[in-house]
């Protein structure tokens, strides 16, 4: 992946350069070269890092090797700039450093710009991952098993520490690291060097409730063609076909064995996967725990789950997503909404525990009306009935303009649009409301009352 070198901007009005010292030691002459001021040193009184999104700004600093105190000039920032670099983790690094606001010292800042990351995985290596993961965390300040800068650089001397780690454990099989799907998301994937075979085949055995045909197509489109290993295997399983017996109440489906064998007609190999489909289980008792804005039986209401019938986890998450629509109505835009199952063998019965991480209530901002003349103006903020300050109700934009053409409130109208802006400070929305005419240029005209 591309990446960039740092630029050191001297001037003043590009935000990242340098002035003279700090008052309480000598300053270097007017007359001095920006070379010369760069060269004076003082301590660090304070320091920020700016841009970063992945990392902590602890994380960022250990590797620059900078901290508070510390007397720097133009050699040690060049030193921490490098440092960075090196790590294959930022497109771009920068910093500035000025004297601080009481003169103790420089107030520094460092700015980076981060190399895309994604999650890691550890396939068929032979040693627990969590033992690898230590090892790697004891080497990179930055390393994490849900980040990892996905760049041809960092991804190589992650993959010779690796090597040089199994190698203290007896393992001398080369190692492989890249992006890959796993199971139908990008990672970047450690695995043995050599060839895996692919998926040509996979046939269901002990399925009664769901039939081959059913759990063929479900599974073809992701498996068939991919490199097989068991782990990634069973990924797979419960990314693809699991989902299909929850959506019958098997809740407690499992595929306790897999094996294979070379495929008949075509390179790769046939997979065989035993199913135990469990029993059918019914949705029990649905709940709201934690706080949530709006009153717990109003969500479950809102969220149309069928107690007493199948546990369809389909169904389940249809209604988190009407319980997440429902708080959106009621301003709360950023509502997350997840449940918890509480899944009781005896009865074959599944609990829901609805959790509502509602977030910030949004208000009505200012309402613009755009393409209409003053009287329809009038009669559009006469009828639009959220006024300013009030919970803002994601839906209403829309639903507001389909009703305005349904009731044929306008002549010559044409298209029609929302446009909103989310203040993320404010917790406001302002709308404007767009009116176009049959023809380009004309106001709709509103239709006289009869």
């Amino acid at each position: 992946m591309k990446w960039l070198v740092f630029i050191l901007m001297l001037a003043p009005a590009c935000g990242f350069g340098q002035t003279k010292a700090p008052a309480r030691k000598t300053a270097p002459a007017k007359s001095a070269t920006p070379a010369a001021a760069l060269s004076a040193k003082y301590p660090i009184d304070s320091l920020e890092v700016e841009g970063n999104r992945n990392y902590t700004s602890e994380q960022v600093l250990a590797v620059a090797g900078l901290r508070i105190g510390q007397v720097v000039g133009k050699e040690e920032f060049e030193a921490a700039h490098d440092r960075l670099v090196a790590t294959g983790a930022f497109e771009t690094v920068g910093y500035r450093f000025a004297p601080d606001p009481n003169g103790n010292g420089y107030a520094a800042t460092v700015r980076v710009t981060e190399v895309e990351t994604l999650p890691v995985r550890f396939q068929e290596l032979g040693v627990p991952d969590g033992d690898i993961e230590a090892a790697l965390r004891a080497r990179d300040p930055l390393f994490s098993m849900d980040k990892l800068a996905a760049s041809r650089p960092v991804i190589d001397r992650h993959t010779a520490w690796i090597q040089a780690y199994l190698a203290t454990r007896g393992a001398t099989e080369k190692i492989a690291g890249g992006v890959a799907p796993w199971p139908d998301k990008l990672a970047v994937v450690f695995r043995p060097a050599k060839n895996l075979p692919a998926v040509a085949q996979v046939t269901f055995e002990g399925n009664q409730a769901l039939s081959q045909d059913a759990l063929r197509a479900a599974i073809a489109p992701v498996a068939v063609g991919a490199a097989y290993t068991e782990e990634k295997f069973r990924d797979l399983l419960d990314s693809s076909i699991r989902p299909l017996y929850e959506a019958h109440g098997r809740v407690r489906v499992t595929f306790p064995k897999i094996r294979t064998e070379p495929a008949a007609d075509v390179v790769g190999v046939h997979v065989f996967v035993t199913v135990d489909e469990g029993n059918d289980y019914k949705l029990g008792k649905v709940a709201v725990t934690g706080p949530a804005p709006l009153r717990p039986q109003d969500l479950i209401k809102a969220g149309e789950f069928k107690t007493g019938e199948a546990a369809n986890f389909d169904r389940v998450n249809d209604g988190l997503e009407k319980v997440r629509k429902a708080l959106r109505r009621a301003g709360y835009l950023d509502a997350k909404v997840t449940a918890d199952r509480d899944v009781h063998d005896a009865e074959k019965t599944v609990d829901l525990a609805l959790r509502v991480d509602a977030g910030a209530q949004y208000l009505m901002g200012k309402l613009t009306i755009v393409g209409l003349d003053l009287n329809g103006e009038a009669e559009i903020n006469r009828t639009w009935t959220i006024k300013e300050g009030k919970p803002f109700d994601a839906e209403y934009p829309d639903y507001f303009l389909a009703r305005v053409r349904q009731e044929g409130m306008f002549d010559n109208l044409g298209e029609t649009a929302p446009e909103t802006k989310v203040d993320p400070q404010k917790h406001a929305v302002d709308v404007t409301l767009r009116f176009a005419g049959a023809v380009k240029g004309q106001a709709p005209e509103r239709r006289p009352q009869r």
